[in-house]
């Protein structure tokens, strides 16, 4: 009776370690995770370094080349014009426009950009009134009240990503309407943490601008693209010749 009664014991304890939700902790039921991401995809909280995989694309986006760079760097390379490393103010505006935003967005865009992140890619201890953003630091420039789908070296952590839908996504599982977005960013904020609940409500508004779909939704699939850039490079593709989004 003894060894039954202890082994029952470890029995639930092994079983109550694997829980997502507690009873006391209403929210853990409303943001689900996923519980499958191992039979979808290898290891997926292991943080990649140069793909952006999820549960559809096990290998990162199809014909994207990383050129060596953290997920991250790719983020941002695409305003990287002539591919020296540096992103100079000029540069991000190109870049806003080949995405199809007009010239009022794009100065704004570019000019909060510049002047948030560029002191702290800087190497070094004097700023530059160039506001140069240098892509080898960028990740200096992850802040707080994020989704952590960046780690703090600038890797992709597939996990995050899928949470992000499990737990907001409940129009649709794979996109976000606006609401969703905005209460998604609403509980991932730090306390006190103001500069990243600006930063990424201002973030996560500009891709709704850019990626939703006709219906409104913004898909995991543009989400995932757009974290190791190659959203950009499709989004300016399809902008040759076309009347800016923004305008």
């Amino acid at each position: 009776m003894g060894d039954n009664s202890a082994g029952n014991q470890l029995f639930k304890a092994s079983a109550d370690a694997m829980l997502t939700v507690a009873d006391k902790a209403p929210l853990t039921s409303q943001r689900k995770l996923r519980s499958d991401l191992d039979s979808k995809l290898p290891k997926p909280y292991l943080a990649r370094a140069l793909a952006a995989p999820d549960t559809d694309n096990v290998h990162g986006t199809w014909g994207h080349k990383h050129r060596n760079m953290s997920v991250m760097q790719q983020h941002v390379a695409f305003f990287d014009q002539d591919d020296n490393g540096i992103i100079y103010p000029r540069e991000t505006f190109k870049g806003f426009r080949d995405l199809g935003f007009n010239i009022i967005a794009c100065v704004f865009f570019t000019a909060l950009i510049h002047v948030a992140m560029s002191y702290s890619t800087l190497p070094t201890w004097l700023p530059s009134p160039l506001f140069p953003i240098y892509i080898e630091n960028i990740h200096k420039c992850k802040h707080g009240s994020d989704s952590s789908t960046y780690d703090t070296e600038g890797r992709f952590i597939p996990a995050n990503l899928e949470n992000i839908f499990s737990k907001y996504a409940h129009t649709k599982t794979d996109k976000l309407t606006f609401k969703e977005l905005w209460h998604m960013t609403d509980s991932s904020r730090n306390a006190f943490d103001f500069f990243g609940w600006t930063a990424s409500k201002l973030e996560w508004g500009v891709l709704y601008m850019l990626a939703k779909d006709s219906e409104g939704f913004l898909s995991k699939e543009s989400v995932r693209r757009c974290y190791d850039g190659s959203l950009f490079d499709y989004c300016a593709d399809l902008q040759k010749g076309a009347v800016g989004k923004a305008a």
